[in-house]
């Protein structure tokens, strides 16, 4: 049965964090707020948790996985980015964006997308995600919290424990936090692609 935090959304309470951050560090599988909805996530050496998000949203080998980091200092750790790209990632994190990258060898491969061995990655803008990233001290590896075969995010925490809560250790309440998707921005080529436009302003990833 899964715990249940109630921690404070702009005031993130040390003690609960700690506490977090020690259940991801144990293989722990945690449902924690971003600036996007809530997110699904476990550390990134853990693949009995990564089994464990595969079955609970039922994803296949094929579907790309997101890490989650607190700035950009692991940026060049895990993704290949040239110095205009990462100019343009830095002027929009942190925020709603999903970007795209070339994935280094540091990357776990079950984590790449297989054929092109990219990553997805992101900062996000919220207080407890980067609170518990900041913790944790190293990326999560994170995808949206949406159930099998629906289309939208669960967005309460209550509903959330209700539903998953033999199949998850951890529940985070941070309150709302919206449900609208990050935009995701393929910068993996010279040429970059929006994939989905989502929050945040994409003018300056469009390509004339």
């Amino acid at each position: 049965m899964s715990q249940f935090f109630q921690i404070h959304p702009e005031n993130p309470q040390k003690r609960l964090i700690t506490q977090a951050a020690d259940i991801i560090r144990s293989g722990g599988v945690v449902v924690y707020p971003t600036d996007s909805g809530y997110a699904l996530g476990c550390q990134l050496e853990q693949k009995n948790a990564l089994e464990r998000i595969r079955r609970i949203r039922r994803l296949d080998e094929k579907h790309n996985f997101t890490l989650m980091c607190r700035d950009l200092s692991e940026l060049s750790l895990y993704a290949r980015v040239d110095n205009v790209a990462f100019r343009a990632v830095k002027n929009h994190t942190p925020g709603p964006y999903t970007f795209i990258l070339k994935a280094t060898s540091e990357v776990p491969r079950r984590l790449m997308q297989s054929k092109r061995k990219t990553i997805g990655l992101r900062v996000p803008a919220n207080p407890i995600a980067l609170a518990l990233l900041n913790e944790l001290n190293q990326p999560m590896m994170s995808v949206t919290m949406i159930l099998p075969g629906e289309t939208l995010p669960l967005t309460d925490p209550y509903d959330i424990r209700q539903t998953l809560e033999h199949e998850l250790d951890l529940v985070i309440d941070g309150g709302y936090c919206g449900m609208a998707a990050t935009s995701v921005i393929d910068m993996s080529e010279e040429e970059w692609q929006i994939l989905r436009r989502g929050q945040g302003d994409v003018e300056q990833f469009e390509v004339e």
